[in-house]
């Protein structure tokens, strides 16, 4: 009788994974914003302008009337914190998403990366976080200056209220960047957000209230989404008696002031999407 051997069927193993590079998408976001920050920090004079200009701001026209005191009980140090932080989160967001994108454009940078597999919504959200980061770390300084030096009391909550508002104006404010940062010329990015920029902050009563000023700002004023976010900005730690009598304007309905805000971040937002698809087909063609 004779024993036939039999060979054992070999098994099979698992497909094995090949290992993600950089850590798959959330790698790769983290490698974009902390290139974000180191490059924001690299360069001294965006440095000193998003960051120390504010702080310098608030320091030389907040700090000398900070213990002056509205009817309603408000300190003149509060008033001047939220319209100095107003200024410096329009400010980052407008010289960040704006300018600096503009450059990008301008050296070549988003025509190398729309060639590559890397995704231009995780370059585009490491700069959102990196405006964020500064945005925060802003609000931190100056909260720190105004209650030290300014004698600036507040609950915990209306300190955390009035500093995700600012994170929020970031935000909103990134679209009136992206816009100014697709739709002009790079070599003249910079000079066209100047041009936007500081006529929004002087004519939305952040320098100087707006009853101080001609009736023809205080009337443009109404239409000028800077102008409503400082509105909702004072309200968060102010009554509504002692807004009225800081800006000079009266109060109106939070949800017009939402709707302004909201809805200009909507169509620059769109603005901005359909310039950069207007030049990603302009490239590919």
């Amino acid at each position: 009788m004779s024993v036939r051997a039999t060979t054992p069927a070999p098994t099979r193993s698992a497909p094995r994974r090949r290992p993600t590079p950089n850590g798959g998408r959330l790698g790769l976001l983290a490698v974009s914003v902390w290139t974000e920050i180191r490059s924001s920090f690299r360069t001294a004079d965006f440095a000193v302008g998003a960051i120390a200009v504010p702080v310098l701001l608030y320091a030389m026209f907040g700090l000398p009337n900070a213990s002056s005191v509205l009817d309603g009980g408000t300190r003149v140090g509060l008033a001047m914190l939220v319209s100095m932080s107003a200024y410096g989160v329009v400010s980052l967001a407008i010289f960040t998403f704006g300018d600096n994108l503009a450059k990008e454009r301008g050296r070549g940078w988003t025509r190398t990366l729309g060639a590559t597999p890397f995704p231009t919504w995780v370059h585009l959200v490491g700069k959102v976080a990196n405006g964020v980061l500064l945005a925060v770390l802003i609000v931190a300084v100056m909260f720190a200056l105004a209650a030290t030096a300014g004698g600036v009391s507040l609950p915990p909550g209306s300190w955390l209220a009035l500093g995700a508002t600012m994170v929020a104006g970031l935000l909103i404010f990134s679209t009136l960047g992206f816009a100014i940062a697709f739709l002009a010329r790079p070599r003249t990015a910079a000079v066209i957000a100047n041009l936007i920029f500081l006529p929004l902050a002087f004519a939305s009563g952040f320098f100087v209230p707006l009853g101080e000023l001609p009736q023809v700002l205080r009337d443009v004023a109404q239409f000028l989404p800077t102008f409503h976010f400082g509105q909702l900005a004072y309200r968060v730690v102010m009554p509504d008696g002692d807004v009225e009598a800081w800006t000079g304007a009266a109060t109106g309905a939070t949800w017009v002031h939402l709707t302004w805000v909201l809805g200009s971040a909507v169509v620059l937002a769109g603005l901005a999407l359909l310039a950069a698809r207007r030049e990603a087909v302009t490239r590919r063609g």
